[in-house]
């Protein structure tokens, strides 16, 4: 099969588009053949070196997304057959999904949603994943509570104001000028651009911040957090005794493959109250701008690999 391989870790250079050998499926996994794939900051961090704990042997094959047709199925496997159209975040140990074939446990699959092509299912799982859990698991988000999402234009951001919106909290985003028309039509409240305002001298009794960003942005966030109140964050918790001063909760998570979140997001995306931003579309052999593009930072939505053409 035709994918890309990390020989060593390094900048954007080392990914070789090339011939690689065929998954070998376990008896509880499925061979998807891979439609479209997308990019997450956790693939350049990967090809960087930050290994997220886990020792891998080159060459590697990255990427966590998939939307996909199943080609075959383990002997273990029950619920999933061959032909059947499905999406998921696999496995961030096992070889992923820059690549026309993966092998994923069935335990960590869903049918994709209906109402989408494959180019589009694939921009959602660990993103979606990462903002419904964000949310909701781990920020305990209710109707009426007001969340200030951080970086809100991004890919994870982009789903969290929706996800935010359709849960009836107040949904305040930080974002530049360019993209506030964007959010207002994804359903935010209140759009902030950083550029020209300081978040923290508008806004009070906030009763989520959810941070993709870090850094000083998730400082200056402690200002605008009620009593009692969570900072979630993807990124870490930069002053955990800082938080404890103000008696504000940080959690620092990273997203779950839960195949019940996946049928929650699709069931959203059928029924019209979720909808995923697409900023580009490159076929899986121009990979290298496609980092280069996530890397820089400032994406509206996701960048999204075409596999099959």
């Amino acid at each position: 099969m035709k994918a890309v391989l990390i020989y060593k870790y390094g900048g954007p250079e080392e990914l070789k588009y090339t011939d690689a050998p065929m998954p070998v499926i376990n008896d509880d996994d499925v061979l998807i053949k891979v439609f479209a794939t997308s990019i997450n900051p956790i693939d350049w961090k990967v090809r960087e070196g930050h290994t997220q704990g886990i020792n891998r042997e080159f060459p590697v094959i990255l990427g966590w997304d998939v939307s996909g047709v199943v080609e075959k199925v383990g002997s273990d496997v029950q619920d999933y057959f061959i032909g059947d159209e499905v999406y998921a975040r696999p496995d961030v140990s096992r070889n992923g999904t820059y690549a026309e074939y993966v092998a994923v446990r069935a335990g960590e699959i869903y049918f994709k949603p209906k109402t989408i092509n494959h180019l589009q299912a694939a921009s959602i799982p660990l993103a979606g994943l990462t903002a419904w859990q964000g949310l909701f698991d781990h920020g305990k988000l209710q109707a009426g509570q007001k969340i200030l999402i951080h970086g809100a234009a991004g890919g994870v951001g982009t789903l969290a104001v929706q996800l935010a919106r359709w849960k009836g909290a107040y949904v305040i985003g930080t974002a530049s000028e360019k993209n506030i028309a964007l959010l207002k039509e994804l359903g935010a409240d209140e759009v902030i651009d950083y550029h020209k305002e300081n978040f923290e001298e508008k806004l009070r009794d906030i009763d989520l911040v959810f941070d993709t960003i870090g850094g000083e942005t998730q400082i200056r966030s402690l200002q605008v957090l009620k009593p009692g109140g969570i900072l979630v964050s993807t990124v870490g918790i930069k002053d955990e005794a800082a938080l404890k001063a103000k008696g504000i909760q940080g959690v620092r998570y990273m997203a779950q493959s839960v195949p019940e979140n996946l049928k929650q997001l699709a069931d959203l995306v059928d029924a019209g109250k979720l909808k995923p931003v697409i900023a580009q579309v490159l076929p899986l052999k121009e990979i290298i701008k496609a980092h280069q593009l996530s890397e820089g930072g400032h994406t509206r939505g996701k960048i999204v690999l075409q596999v099959v053409e």
